[in-house]
């Protein structure tokens, strides 16, 4: 497996062992994050699309080559999380929480997925 197939396949594993739990802890995250959800929609909504992303990143991981062009996609997809949580870190909006922590991993995969699409060779053949 190439560098690029690690970093998404293992994005994407290490991704769906953080989010998939948080399907079924609706009301711990209440208990810790007071006042309760008051829309679980967008709770749940926040968690199936960003396990459908974890889906994405295990499908790049499996071809790089093949889907280099959904690479950008994907890093835009990291930026997302990672700029908000640094910035409202950076303004005393976020506190040092696991949630900020988690978008400084989404930071570090950030570049991970940048150093992914700068090195797939797209002359390469498919593996698939």
């Amino acid at each position: 497996m190439t560098l690029a197939g690690r970093i998404f396949t293992g994005a994407g594993i290490y991704g769906l062992l953080i989010l998939v739990p948080g399907l079924f802890t609706e009301g711990r995250f209440n208990a810790l994050n007071p006042p309760p959800i008051t829309h679980p929609e967008f709770y749940y909504g926040f968690y199936g699309s960003a396990i459908v992303w974890q889906l994405l990143f295990l499908l790049i991981g499996r071809d790089p080559a093949r889907f280099r062009i959904l690479m950008p996609l994907a890093m835009l997809e990291k930026a997302a999380f990672f700029i908000p949580c640094l910035w409202l870190w950076a303004v005393g909006r976020m506190g040092m929480t696991e949630t900020f922590f988690g978008g400084m991993i989404d930071g570090v995969l950030l570049l991970l997925f940048g150093v992914a699409w700068r090195r797939v060779d797209v002359t390469a053949k498919s593996e698939l």
